[in-house]
């Protein structure tokens, strides 16, 4: 009888496994999330919708406003660029106060809804700016119709709306990719698998999203009618809230577990007062919570791991630090080891995102150098005029069948491999296909191939180009299409680098720091953009001497934009042999419940 009773209740126990995530998520109402009945697919359909018109609108405005500034507000074309520099800056620095705020106190679900609505309402105020106030004399705004002087409180109403729209999208972008994540029970096999999954397809997602508004959109705005594009953007983002909100009560949440930087000053204050104190002799004596419960809410327990071996001085224990009857400690003194690790996992993280920043100097190029090499070649085919911007396609397209490549043909391949090869039953188990590492060091070696084709294009460009020229657009010979392959190029290591860099982050960062994890990504991109402008600079000013036009001159027949792409390829490859050392030499973090093959994560396998 006893024996019966003790299977019943193991049976109930399994049956209560089965039947909530393990991860730790809970539902709308706080309550740990039911597998059958929140997240999954269903929920994370959902997201990527949202994200592909969220993105739609955001383009939708950002891909030509250097246009409207220079026909609508009559600015000129260096004052133009700035401010959409600055614009596009405010809007990454915006994400890191988002990832603030999501991980700290409102959590992913109640950030993403709050910045969205700003996001739409910053729209709506544009759209109303532009179609009331702006657009004057009607249909002003095109290649031949310049708009009229507006007044200081219609241009302000203006920069009010498209910071408001930065604010939006700002704060929503790295929570969304996070709480899409989230949707996914990681400690579930197939769950895991899917989570895997869904880093790519929001990526094409976002793709497919820039993809419409480059096109249609970009069309509409091109030809003079912004109200038309302004407004569009706005359904689409609106369209994207009532999407999201619709999700509500199917969606599974992580608790925000409070302030990040309290918790990472009371390690580095707690170690430096240790620092005279004699340390246990093994792990086991250093501190930690009792129970299953983090010292850290709402996340799980960080193991301990070798490396910063001072900051491990934080959880030693001392008598006046601890009182062992009342539980009390003061964590100015003394700190669990999972504050500790969480601390020690940032910090292993930092030099493969310092690695990223070269690359999205590369990813940069897309949008500005290739354009004006486009500019100066023959755009026409077939009678058909190809605006050199719109070949940013072939990227999109490029991501596009590069992820379906890789999920449905390359990772199985190489999982296969990893299995045949495999010792033991637990590592056939747990073969997986490239990890986030390697695709990464993969994503490094494509963006090299890439700028080598540029290089080479450029060569021949020059050759076929005509010196002599006043206007040079369209002076070289060299058809516009020998720059699909550099575009694709870009494309294909966006897929393995971007996406990897997703997973990456998402996977190592802790529990109380996902959002900030996919921040970081967005904070490579704009540093490679102000890195970009700082190469740009020096090689100017280095190249452009004794009366010589410099590599990038204004006419680029003149120059040897040819040697830029190859001094960003040699860059690259130098970037990528310290991006091995790093990957190299990187500690996976340790989650208990949760296997992690370290080995995986140390080998970049480039």
């Amino acid at each position: 009888m006893a024996s019966f009773q003790v299977s019943k209740e193991e049976k109930l126990k399994e049956n209560q496994e089965e039947r909530y995530t393990l991860d730790g998520t809970v539902d709308m109402h706080g309550r740990p999330a039911i597998r059958g009945k929140t997240g999954r697919w269903f929920a994370g359909i959902i997201i990527l919708l949202n994200q592909g018109l969220a993105t739609l609108a955001f383009f939708g405005v950002g891909v030509n406003l250097v246009l409207f500034l220079t026909r609508v507000l009559q600015q000129n074309n260096a004052d133009a660029a700035n401010s959409v520099s600055k614009w596009t800056g405010t809007v990454y620095i915006f994400s890191l106060v988002g990832a603030f705020l999501s991980d700290s106190y409102w959590g992913r679900y109640r950030t993403c809804a709050i910045f969205q609505v700003i996001f739409v309402i910053g729209l709506a105020a544009l759209s109303l700016s532009s179609h009331l106030f702006l657009m004057k004399p009607k249909g002003c705004g095109n290649e031949t119709t310049a708009c009229a002087q507006h007044s200081s409180w219609e241009i302000g109403l203006f920069y009010i709306s498209i910071y408001l729209v930065a604010l939006g999208n700002g704060g929503y972008q790295p929570n969304i990719a996070t709480f899409g994540a989230d949707q996914f029970d990681e400690e579930d096999p197939k769950e895991g698998h899917s989570k895997v999954a869904f880093f790519s397809y929001f990526y094409l997602a976002l793709n497919l999203g820039s993809l419409f508004s480059n096109t249609i959109l970009g069309y509409y705005e091109n030809s003079g009618m912004w109200a038309i594009g302004f407004w569009a953007s706005t359904a689409s983002a609106l369209a994207a809230l009532v999407l999201f909100l619709a999700g509500t009560t199917r969606y599974r949440h992580f608790r925000p577990c409070g302030n990040p930087i309290s918790r990472f000053t009371q390690v580095i204050v707690a170690a430096i007062r240790n620092w005279r104190v004699e340390g246990p002799q093994s792990d086991y004596e250093l501190f930690e919570v009792e129970g299953k419960e983090s010292s850290v809410t709402g996340s799980r327990k960080m193991l301990h791991t070798h490396g910063f071996k001072f900051l491990d001085r934080a959880a030693f224990i001392a008598s006046r630090d601890f009182n062992e009857k009342q539980g009390y400690y003061n964590r100015w003194h003394l700190c669990p080891i999972s504050q500790v690790e969480e601390v020690k996992c940032i910090l292993r993280l930092l030099p493969i995102w310092l690695c990223t920043i070269i690359y999205s100097v590369v990813f940069t190029q897309m949008a500005s150098i290739f354009v004006e090499q486009g500019a100066a070649m023959k755009t026409k085919v077939w009678n058909f005029e190809i605006p050199p911007a719109s070949m940013s396609s072939f990227d999109i397209l490029s991501v596009a069948v590069v992820i379906f490549f890789y999920r449905r043909v390359l990772d199985p391949i190489v999982s296969r491999i990893k299995k045949s090869g495999a010792k033991d039953l637990t590592e056939t188990k747990d073969s997986k296909g490239l990890t986030e590492l390697q695709r990464m060091g993969i994503g490094f070696v494509i963006a090299v191939m890439a700028m080598l084709s540029a290089g080479i294009v450029e060569n021949y460009r020059r050759k076929y180009a005509r010196i002599d020229c006043t206007n040079c657009e369209g002076s070289s010979s060299l058809s516009i299409v020998w720059q699909v392959p550099q575009y694709a190029l870009i494309g294909a290591s966006e897929v393995f680098m971007y996406v990897g860099q997703l997973e990456f982050f998402n996977d190592q960062a802790p529990d109380g720091l996902k959002s900030f994890g996919s921040a970081l990504c967005m904070t490579s991109i704009s540093l490679g953009n102000y890195v970009s402008s700082l190469i740009v600079s020096m090689v100017m000013r280095i190249s452009a001497r004794d009366d010589m036009p410099g590599w990038i001159p204004i006419n680029l027949n003149n120059g040897h934009l040819d040697r830029f792409y190859f001094l960003l390829a040699g860059l690259t490859i130098i970037d990528l042999a310290v991006y091995m050392a790093c990957a190299k030499w990187y500690k996976s973090a340790k989650i208990e419940g949760k296997y992690v093959e370290d080995t995986e994560k140390e080998d970049c396998g480039v």
